[in-house]
């Protein structure tokens, strides 16, 4: 049983939105949170922060009668909405205020009073949704599937050019957006029941211990934890 409540939901133009509750009188936990390359913006009682993309594993207090609603942006998808840069934001929690001004405490307030919250934050963030760098499809795409030099080649872009537009569409460049999206790849297939052994070659890791090593430095912990 999911002890938050976590509930994700298809949201057309966005990763997903999401909505997580710890009922009043429950045990407070530490939710560790794992690359995945997204960027949360999440309303709670407290106000609205920006998550991520984050590095490493970021534990997460979560206490009883907390309440959040969430939007989360793909890769690459969050900059033009945030109106910066993704490295400006990583492995950060801060809060949207500082981004967006008074604007952010308006839409803090309309979502406090909706009657459907998530559908209120869904709703606001995709007023603001805007074109990405085209760059971001071809690069995610490329690096599931070659190196980073196959992918600067295929794009006409020196190495630190590609490195330039990375950091600033995902937060990473391109050699850690690679290490986490395999990583992800990897997840997935272990949490759909792959053994391990098939997944680690699935996912395009050198071998198993190589993937548990990956695991274990992008995660804090061992693949079985997770799954």
């Amino acid at each position: 049983m999911n002890p938050t409540g976590y509930r994700e939901y298809r949201t057309p133009g966005l990763a997903c939105s999401w909505t997580a509750a710890l009922p009043p009188g429950a045990e407070p936990f530490v939710q560790r949170v794992v690359p995945d390359g997204c960027v949360d913006v999440m309303w709670s009682a407290g106000g609205i922060l920006v998550a991520g993309p984050d590095t490493g594993p970021m534990p997460s207090l979560v206490r009883p009668g907390d309440e959040v609603v969430a939007v989360r942006f793909g890769p690459g998808a969050a900059p033009p909405v945030l109106g910066v840069p993704a490295d400006a934001i990583r492995d950060a929690r801060l809060p949207l205020r500082e981004l967006w001004g008074a604007d952010a405490d308006r839409l803090a307030e309309s979502v406090a009073a909706a009657g459907d919250r998530r559908r209120a934050l869904v709703a606001a963030v995709r007023e603001r949704v805007r074109p990405v760098d085209p760059l971001v499809a071809a690069v995610v795409a490329g690096l599931g599937r070659g190196t980073v030099r196959d992918v600067a080649d295929g794009l006409g872009l020196g190495e630190r050019q590609l490195r330039r537009r990375s950091l600033a569409a995902f937060g990473y460049g391109p050699k850690t957006l690679q290490r986490v999206l395999r990583f992800q790849r990897a997840l997935g297939l272990a949490r759909a029941g792959e053994p391990l052994a098939a997944v680690a070659y699935a996912a395009g890791y050198a071998d198993q211990a190589h993937f548990a090593h990956e695991v274990r430095d992008l995660a804090g912990e061992p693949v079985r934890n997770l799954i």
